[in-house]
């Protein structure tokens, strides 16, 4: 693996996953406590309608993917405020809507080609100089303004009715909670795919509340066991040539489930 350092895709695909991992992991644990955490695989999949449309008229994807999956997100919120119904039904309709545009999108461009299949499984160790840039300033950006309001998040993920009356401004966070959740899965769409992203949110923080006895404990444990993940799931794909993005995904369930066996009730 030193060896394999020297390379310059090994060497993006590290900072890219390692920022990536390291905002989905901390927003991660805010969505596991407000029971949102499947937002994520909703946005996931409306992503690849909108990676879609970008290959479809020659756009990069980033450009396009991120503002559609900002707008998605909000509208998981607005619907069942003003459309009578729950929010998994909201999620559920994004998400048919993003994987139908996708398949549209990519029967008009002539099939699913290479750049497509890159995004809807993930192929880490071909991003980009640029694509790297993107990942580590947006990440920076997300993990910087969860830290800042943390306090507030943790209020609301335990009792939003109670942060509402103590004056935390509730519907303010919860939409800027949902448009980080859009800009994270964007951005973790190019390490593990589409198909996959989800489990970059769910798995480092499900497996933080397992062992951390604080809820500071629960976040660094969460970004050590997502950034870790990256760390062994880049080792096995260039040591055993084996997809990057299974093998991320298969080290944060086996870390999970380390984590709960070994969990003292």
């Amino acid at each position: 693996m030193i060896e394999a350092l020297q390379f310059g895709f090994m060497q993006r695909a590290l900072a890219a996953g390692l920022f990536v991992a390291a905002a989905c992991a901390l927003l991660g644990v805010f969505l596991v406590l407000r029971r949102c955490s499947m937002m994520g695989e909703g946005l996931a999949h409306f992503a690849f309608g909108s990676v879609g449309l970008a290959l479809l008229l020659s756009l990069p994807p980033l450009a396009v993917a991120v503002p559609l999956a900002v707008l998605a997100s909000l509208l998981i919120l607005k619907l069942p405020e003003r459309g009578g119904m729950f929010g998994d039904a909201a999620i559920g309709m994004v998400s048919a809507t993003g994987v139908a545009a996708g398949v549209l999108f990519a029967s008009l461009g002539g099939g699913f080609n290479v750049d497509l299949f890159s995004y809807l499984f993930g192929d880490i160790l071909s991003v980009t100089r640029a694509e790297v840039g993107v990942a580590v300033g947006l990440s920076a950006a997300v993990g910087a303004v969860l830290l800042r309001f943390r306090r507030q998040l943790f209020a609301m993920a335990f009792d939003a009715e109670h942060a509402r009356t103590a004056g935390v401004p509730v519907k303010r966070l919860d939409r800027a909670l949902a448009a980080l959740t859009a800009l994270t899965v964007v951005l973790g769409i190019r390490v593990v795919g589409t198909m996959l992203v989800s489990s970059l949110l769910i798995f480092p923080a499900a497996t933080a509340l397992q062992v951390a006895r604080s809820f500071r404990g629960a976040l660094a444990v969460a970004v050590a066991v997502g950034t870790g993940s990256i760390l062994a799931g880049i080792a096995a794909a260039y040591l055993f040539d084996v997809p990057a993005g299974s093998a991320i995904v298969l080290v944060n369930a086996a870390l999970f489930a380390v984590a709960r066996l070994t969990r003292r009730e």
